[in-house]
């Protein structure tokens, strides 16, 4: 398989065709190769229309939902970002190429270890991880302009909202645990303003104001 074609191939037949439409996004998604974050048996689909496992019952998301969330926070390149979940990497990847700095928390060990080797093996020296509950978020980096939670919440955390900068934006799936919606949370003249973007299944967010099994 030729996997600069499948994710040539990916970007139009995927991204495009679905609406994405911000260039820098779409540059982003065709530079950052897939295959690199995905365990080795799943290489043939590197760059299928879909989640793929990566251990510890954890996905690799989507490429459309990776553009996506991108694309809807509107980053222009200046920006500092807050990633809830790093999972395989791979959004942190296509985030560092869009923004300043990227700030990653993840609570699974195993993950963080890997997607830490991943990051710094193909040269990302703008994306900083660590270990923790993704309800906290990273304080202490605060404020950001973007916060893009990766895993499903049941509902908005407060803790991520206090530390977006004016004029900031929280990108979250909230809903079930089987199904969510896609939202932008970002503050209009003193207010909360919500954006829907489609129905959308990601993992469920754990942590104190994640899902309680």
């Amino acid at each position: 398989m030729d996997l600069l074609e499948a994710r040539e191939r990916m970007v139009i037949e995927q991204l495009e065709s679905r609406g994405i439409s911000d260039a820098r996004v779409l540059d982003a998604m065709r530079a950052v190769a897939r295959d690199r974050f995905i365990p080795p048996e799943f290489i043939d689909h590197a760059y299928d229309d879909g989640p793929l496992p990566i251990g510890s019952e954890q996905t690799i998301s989507q490429p459309y939902m990776v553009a996506l969330m991108s694309e809807v926070a509107a980053l222009t390149g200046g920006e500092r970002i807050l990633e809830i979940g790093t999972g395989s990497g791979y959004q942190a990847a296509v985030l560092a190429r869009l923004a300043a700095q990227v700030y990653s928390v993840e609570t699974i060990p195993g993950l963080h270890d890997r997607a830490r080797v991943i990051l710094a093996a193909m040269g990302y020296n703008n994306i900083h991880l660590r270990v923790s509950d993704g309800s906290d978020g990273w304080p202490e980096q605060a404020p950001y302009d973007a916060i893009i939670v990766t895993a499903a919440m049941p509902g908005v955390a407060r803790p991520l909202l206090d530390q977006l900068a004016p004029g900031g934006r929280l990108i979250a799936p909230i809903g079930e645990d089987e199904l969510q919606t896609l939202v932008r949370l970002s503050r209009v003249n003193g207010e909360w303003r919500e954006d829907y973007f489609g129905e959308c299944r990601f993992v469920k967010m754990t942590g104190k104001l994640g899902f309680q099994d």
